[in-house]
Formats: C-alpha cells, sequence, structure tokens
C-alpha cells in the first residue's frame, strides 16, 4: 500500500470523524457506531473497513464542542450530571456508580444517564423501585466481563425531566476482582466533586 493512499485514508479517518462528532453534538445522536455509518453515507463513502474508532470520534467530538458549544455545552453537562446525582441519591442505599458519557463529558442534550450497581441480588433493586412507584421498563445490559461479554440485568427510570437512566446491576464479583472493563466509573462523592468544580468555574 502506497504512503500516498495511507494518506488519503488517514485524511477520510479524520473527516470523518469530526462529521459524526458533528452530527452527534447538533443533531442528538449518541450512538457511535451510528454517526460514523451516517457520516460515510452523507459522504459516499462505502469503505466501511475504515471508519474512524469511537475513540477517535470522541476526541474530534471534544475539540467541536470547545471551538462551537464552549459557552452552552457545560451548562448541559451540568444539569445532566445533577440529575444523575439526584438519582445516585435516590439509590444510595445499592451504592450506584455514574458511567458513560455523562461522566467522561462527551454526552449531549439527548443523551441517557447510565448507573451501574455492583450486586447479586437483582430483585432488590427491582422491589425498591416498585416500593418507591417508580416507573421502570427492565432489559438487559452487555458487559464485558472478563474475557468475554455477558448480559448483566438493567432497569431503566427517568428523572423528573424525563431524562432515561439506565441502570446496570453487576455481579459483586465483577467490584471486587476487577473484571468489569468498560471503562471508568465515579460514585456519588466524585460525581459531586465534578458539580462543585463547575461552580467554582472550574
Amino acid at each position: 500500500m502506497s504512503k500516498d493512499h495511507l494518506h488519503r485514508r488517514d485524511l477520510m479517518r479524520e473527516q470523518l470523524a469530526y462529521d459524526a462528532a458533528r452530527l452527534m453534538a447538533e443533531g442528538g445522536i449518541t450512538d457511535y457506531a451510528f454517526a460514523k455509518r451516517k457520516a460515510a453515507k452523507q459522504k459516499g463513502i462505502a469503505d466501511t473497513q475504515h471508519l474512524p474508532s469511537n475513540n477517535e470520534i470522541e476526541m474530534a467530538l471534544r475539540s467541536f464542542r470547545a471551538l462551537y458549544q464552549s459557552e452552552s455545552y457545560p451548562l448541559v453537562l451540568y444539569q445532566l450530571r445533577q440529575q444523575a446525582f439526584a438519582t445516585m441519591h435516590l439509590l444510595k442505599q445499592f451504592h450506584p456508580f455514574l458511567t458513560g458519557s455523562v461522566l467522561d463529558g462527551t454526552a449531549g442534550e439527548q443523551s441517557d444517564i447510565n448507573l451501574l450497581i455492583f450486586s447479586d441480588d437483582e430483585k432488590a433493586l427491582m422491589m425498591f423501585l416498585l416500593n418507591h412507584n417508580l416507573s421502570f421498563e427492565g432489559g438487559v445490559w452487555d458487559a464485558h466481563l472478563t474475557v468475554k461479554q455477558k448480559d448483566v440485568p438493567s432497569f431503566m427510570i427517568r428523572t423528573e425531566t424525563g431524562v432515561p437512566v439506565h441502570i446496570a446491576v453487576l455481579p459483586e464479583s465483577a467490584r471486587h476482582s476487577g473484571s468489569y472493563r468498560t471503562g471508568k466509573y465515579a460514585d456519588m462523592g466524585t460525581v459531586k466533586q465534578l458539580l462543585e468544580a463547575h461552580l467554582e468555574g472550574g
């Protein structure tokens, strides 16, 4: 493969990453795979073997927000984190953790909130929701545990403003063995610090 071809391919990846990031920032798309496919389709690119990675799109998304949404976006993220913290406080007996785009700072106005709970008793959470008259939808969530993927129980509730909150229930062994590999997560104390940092202008 020639250097010129590699250079063109890298430029294509960079442009697609930017276009996908723009779609996510302006169009409310939250799924990386969908955003990159839509960006490729808009460009008329049929080669799906060399699409940008999620990390490349995330970097482009951060750059886009810094350039074009530097005034409005911090408030959007703060409000989502506020709602995440309120939900975590509601569920504090389960010691929930925040994960996903609301934590890493790439969430948009249409983004969902993702929480993790480590427990071997999923019914305890379900009974809590029922006893507090909280409407919920049950489902499953794909978690990467050790070297394989595993479906774990998941519950979806909504905040007072209607933002979906997905609560995945992972086994206790995932916490103690360090086998949960899908990324970082933060407890209530850390989320509170993020909120305070915003108020302090950090």
